[in-house]
């Protein structure tokens, strides 16, 4: 069984399915997404032909966010986005899924969103940041192993099943 490295610093190469540019539908609020970061950059406005927009296969994740840092933000955007990653992040990594089984081989590695972009609120960029995409990530880790560590309850969903 292989170790898990104590820091993973960066979510490329093996570490690749971490980063929000990874290929990965996602519905939300009624669209899917060929990525997070699509899904991230069209919840930041309330127009839905924009938001279709976002959803089209022809725009690349680095667009996408190209395009969503010209957007005027809709007026709550500093108040639910880590709440709208997280909500994202969540249905990437949903239970049961191979995302969700990758997120859970990191073990307790610490999580860093290393970049040279310079994005310190998402990542840590020349050793500072306060690496929210990390922490939300480590987050939803920690409740997948839980998930992981309860008993299926299935077989009870029938009276007949339960033991007698």
């Amino acid at each position: 069984m292989p170790i898990n490295p104590v820091v993973i610093e960066s979510f490329s190469g093996s570490y690749r399915f971490l980063s929000n540019f990874y290929p990965s539908f996602v519905t939300y609020e009624g669209l899917t997404y060929p990525s997070v970061e699509h899904a991230f950059q069209a919840a930041k406005t309330h127009d839905q032909a924009i938001r279709e927009e976002f959803s089209r296969l022809d725009k690349s994740p680095g667009q996408a966010k190209m395009d969503g840092g010209r957007l005027r933000l809709r007026p709550d955007w500093e108040q639910v986005k880590l709440k709208v990653m997280e909500e994202l992040l969540r249905l990437k990594f949903a239970p049961g899924t191979h995302l969700a089984e990758k997120l859970l081989s990191t073990g307790n590695s610490v999580l860093i969103e290393g970049n040279t972009w310079n994005d310190q609120f998402w990542g840590v960029a020349n050793g500072s940041g306060l690496n929210h995409l990390g922490l939300l990530l480590m987050e939803i880790r920690t409740s997948l192993h839980g998930l992981a560590q309860q008993k299926p309850c299935s077989q009870f969903s029938k009276k007949e099943n339960f033991p007698q």
